[in-house]
Parts: structure tokens; C-alpha cells; sequence
């Protein structure tokens, strides 16, 4: 079966295309530097030629409101007219839980891209995780003020990028959904909890403030914005054992 990634060569992507291939799979990574642009949509209808499956998991290169929803928008249009026209039978993209209960910029993005694939006409899985772990380092920084990082205490359950691309492969072999699959990490614990953890582990002296008013990236954080509401698939490497193997590998 012929699998095209589209964002085959980032940090998630480049795992899918790894474990799709150790199934047997025939993988195409796609990317800008491999002379697939969807935001152009350069290079797409050749490199779907014969695709049977087509897996989403590219992004942004600017997280500034109106650029990001400019990308998913643009790109989401033109990857599902060529999947269309190259008869491609499931389409899989990789998204975020809680994108329909947060008004941060990027996430009202995905709410867009998530809308073009329901209506597109192509069987379609979409699965929503939770932050991974290995975006913590952002995430504080981003909460950053001085010597004290300001986070909300919302539920948090990351998930490790293994555990991810785990998924996005198994889903990517299964037969389409037409709806959602949620995934996230094994361990829910308050946000400011997680990101202090963090922070401890890596020997970074910065105080964490437990801040109900926090933004995450610009979107209010409330006491479920951010986790599954319901039962997801949950990732097989716990939050400890991933700040060990993350130091070890350091």
C-alpha cells in the first residue's frame, strides 16, 4: 500500500514514516524540502500518484494568528482537491484535543482544517492528542515572566512523541473512522503541576505560580480545555519514565 506523509521529514512525521515502514508499508515523506509544498501545492499531484492512504501531521512555520490559519486553510484545500483527484481512500490528520474549547489562535486553526476534511467527501480519521512532552520547554518559556513562570492550573495529560506516532501509524493501517480518535498521555495532573515537574527534572531554578488567569498562548485555560473529556487512547510511556529517558539521552 502506497502511504504518502505529508510532513514526513518533522518530529512526529519522521517516527510515522519509520514505523510505517518497519510494517511493510511503501512511504513517501513528503515535505517543502523533498519538492511537496501543499501551501503551494507544488509537487502534490505527482507524489500522489497511486496513494491509497494520504497522513496529515505537517504545521505552521509562524504560530501568529492569521498565518497559521492562513496554512491550514490554503494547505487543507489544496492536499484534499489532490487527494480527490488522485482517488485517495483515507485521509489522516493529526490535530489537538480540546481545539473546540479554546480560543487560542492556533487552535481556531485546526477547528478550520478539522471542518475541511469532514466536508471533503475523502474517508477520514482524525486524531486529536494532547500536548506532547517534548513541547514543555515552549511552553514555559512561554509562560515566563522574570524567574517565575505563570501557568494555569487547568488538567494537563501530555503525551510522549513515541506514543503519538504509535498511534497516527496504527490509525493510518486501520480502516477510516469519518470522525474523531482522541490520544494522550497515561498521567492527568494540573498544569502548573506538569510544567514545575519539568523544570525541576532539567535543573532550571525558575518558580512556577499556580495563575488561574494564565494564557496558553493567548487562549484561557480552564479546568478541562486541555484534556480528553471522554475515554482516549492512552500512550504507553508515563511522564517520569520520559523525563528519565530525556535526560539520559541529553
Amino acid at each position: 500500500m502506497k502511504i504518502v506523509v505529508i510532513g514526513g521529514t518533522g518530529r512526529i512525521g519522521s517516527k510515522v514514516v519509520g514505523l510505517l515502514r518497519q510494517r511493510g508499508q511503501d512511504v513517501l515523506a513528503a515535505s517543502p524540502d523533498s519538492g511537496v509544498n501543499t501551501l503551494t501545492g507544488e509537487g502534490l499531484a505527482e507524489a500522489l500518484v497511486g496513494a491509497q492512504v494520504v497522513v496529515d501531521v505537517s504545521n505552521s512555520p509562524s504560530f501568529e494568528d492569521a498565518a497559521v490559519m492562513k496554512f491550514f486553510q490554503t494547505s487543507g484545500r489544496n492536499l484534499l482537491a489532490a487527494e480527490t483527484a488522485a482517488g485517495v481512500r483515507h485521509h489522516v490528520a493529526l490535530s489537538i484535543v480540546g481545539t473546540d474549547r479554546s480560543d487560542n489562535g492556533y487552535f481556531r486553526a485546526k477547528v478550520a482544517q478539522e471542518k475541511l476534511i469532514g466536508t471533503s467527501g475523502i474517508p477520514y480519521t482524525i486524531i486529536r492528542s494532547t500536548q506532547f512532552m517534548e513541547f514543555l520547554g515552549g511552553i514555559a518559556a512561554s509562560g515566563a515572566d522574570g524567574n517565575v513562570v505563570r501557568i494555569s492550573p487547568g488538567l494537563f495529560q501530555p503525551i510522549a512523541a513515541d506514543d503519538v506516532a504509535a498511534a497516527v501509524a496504527d490509525v493510518t493501517l486501520a480502516a477510516p473512522k469519518n470522525g474523531i480518535v482522541e490520544i494522550a498521555g497515561p498521567d492527568r495532573a494540573p498544569f502548573n503541576e506538569i510544567v514545575a515537574r519539568y523544570l525541576k527534572a532539567i535543573g532550571d531554578p525558575r518558580q512556577v505560580v499556580r495563575d488561574p488567569e494564565a494564557r496558553y498562548f493567548g487562549g484561557r485555560v480552564e479546568e478541562h480545555s486541555l484534556v480528553p473529556l471522554g475515554e482516549p487512547r492512552l500512550g504507553r510511556i508515563g511522564f517520569d519514565e520520559w523525563l528519565r529517558r530525556s535526560k539520559a539521552a541529553a
